[in-house]
């Protein structure tokens, strides 16, 4: 497009009447006024974090649901209610929100407690102090606040993934050194069974209370997402049925608020750059084919470099029918690997990664018999034959294939 096209197309969207009123609205970051239909769950919270403004000690408490059932947006949403009555009663008690599923700052237990100290006013290097030495500048700046700390770890599930229960276990003892101050802390998890899996040490140590978030039903996805779309949409702009389409997907395939509310965003965005009168049911589709291939894409490129010429291999094989055996993609794999210089894994490691695919919903397999010659798997790439050549290019990139 030369630079008149371009200023004649920015000039034309700034005149033509949009759809959306006001897009943050259809975004994770925005914070409703009201919570729809989690009065309960926040009655609850409010209970058992009450004593904090009175400066009493507070069970630490785990919440933890599917993905997508409000539990961060109530944390969120009490936690701010109760830091506006901190600031006008000018009560000792701090909030430190850390979400566990960030690189850089929650990937080891010293990342973690350096940005506990850093939001507490401690600057501490990213790495080169002993773990030890870390804490010590922790504990120091919790005993120098004179305050109760209330730490909400979001996605703590991740954490345990990435740096076993240990950081959990002390950050529970740490009262035990403390005179001035003391912390309570708040755990978020999208794995159900997440403290079923925990140490049974640092369960015995958490003394703590749960809170479980039920999944949306559609009803009530319906009325979540159309309490949005009167916010972010001018009248008029959703043809009927839309919102009933976009929250029975939600509901039926994950049940997550937060994926029903961006795929109505993108149905909208998709609608405005064809300049369409109204968001009809097409787009939904739309959207929603374009968020899966966003998702397979965002999957490809945060696996390691084993994972990912696995995947290249299969998506490489050429045949005849819609499936490969497991043998040639892991001949395929061999000589990826010597022509990329990665050492080869055995054959059975392979067979794991795959499996490890199928359960990201990325491949699919069928194990058959060949009689006297063992078993085999047949596997099945789930990628669409338009999203392949963007995949593969992916590949290439991340694993420099020539």
């Amino acid at each position: 497009m030369e630079k008149g096209g371009l200023t004649s197309f920015f000039e034309d969207f700034i005149e033509r009447e949009g759809f959306f009123l006001d897009r943050n609205v259809l975004t994770t970051s925005f914070s409703p006024e009201s919570i729809l239909f989690r009065d309960k769950e926040i009655e609850q919270l409010a209970n058992i974090l009450a004593p904090l403004l009175k400066n009493e000690r507070s069970s630490n408490l785990f919440i933890y649901g599917n993905t997508g059932t409000g539990k961060t947006l109530t944390v969120r949403h009490v936690t701010s209610n109760m830091e506006s009555v901190v600031v006008q009663r000018q009560i000792p008690l701090k909030f430190l929100y850390v979400n566990c599923k960030m690189k850089r700052v929650a990937d080891t237990e010293y990342r973690l407690i350096a940005t506990f100290a850093a939001l507490l006013g401690r600057q501490l290097p990213s790495t080169g102090l002993p773990t030890d030495e870390v804490y010590r500048v922790f504990y120091e700046s919790l005993e120098n606040s004179h305050t109760h700390v209330l730490i909400v770890l979001d996605e703590v599930d991740q954490l345990i993934k990435k740096t076993g229960s240990d950081v959990l276990y002390n950050l529970t003892r740490v009262n035990e050194e403390l005179k001035n101050s003391k912390i309570t802390l708040l755990g978020i998890s999208n794995d159900t069974t997440f403290l079923d899996n925990l140490d049974p040490r640092v369960k015995s140590s958490l003394s703590e209370e749960n809170l479980f978030f039920a999944p949306y039903n559609a009803l009530q996805m319906q009325s979540i997402l159309r309490s949005r779309a009167e916010k972010a949409f001018r009248e008029s702009a959703i043809d009927s049925g839309v919102v009933e389409k976009c929250a029975a997907f939600a509901a039926r395939e994950h049940g997550d608020a937060r994926k029903a509310i961006e795929l109505l965003r993108v149905a909208g965005e998709l609608a405005e750059r064809n300049k369409s009168k109204s968001i009809s049911l097409a787009y939904i589709d739309e959207a929603q084919e374009k968020l899966e291939n966003e998702k397979i894409f965002e999957v490809i490129k945060n696996q390691p470099k084993q994972f990912q010429c696995v995947l290249y291999a299969i998506l490489s094989l050429k045949s005849n029918t819609d499936f490969s055996y497991t043998s040639d993609i892991y001949n395929l794999y061999n000589k990826l690997c010597f022509k990329i210089g990665l050492r080869p894994l055995t054959q059975r490691r392979v067979s794991d990664i795959i499996g490890e695919f199928e359960q990201l919903g990325i491949i699919s397999t069928k194990t058959i018999s060949k009689g006297r010659y063992g078993r085999t798997r047949e596997v099945s790439a789930r990628i669409s034959n338009s999203t392949r050549p963007m995949a593969k290019k992916i590949l290439e990139e991340e694993l420099e294939i020539q």
